[in-house]
């Protein structure tokens, strides 16, 4: 995921430079060009494709927050289930 990132903005930040040096082009429009095809698609990108570690961190938390206040009556990462309730 990082590989695509880091050449994406490789590719933003060479192509803001071609639009500081050329002679038609100016640093504000290098500026805008790195910030519409750099930064911001690269942000997107990023939260998307970090959204199932998130997801799962935030699981893991949950778990781990359960398991921590259950008074000892059960072993950590056991089911706990209803009581009166049969399986």
């Amino acid at each position: 995921m990082y590989l695509i990132a880091i050449a994406w903005f490789y590719v933003a930040l060479l192509m803001a430079l071609a639009e500081a040096t050329s002679s038609q082009g100016s640093v504000f429009g290098a500026i805008i060009t790195f910030i519409l095809y750099g930064l911001l698609p690269i942000s997107i990108l990023v939260y998307v494709m970090g959204t199932g570690r998130r997801r799962m961190a935030r699981r893991a938390a949950e778990l781990q927050a359960s398991d921590q206040g259950n008074g000892g009556d059960h072993a950590p990462g056991e089911p706990r289930l209803p009581v009166g309730k049969e399986p």
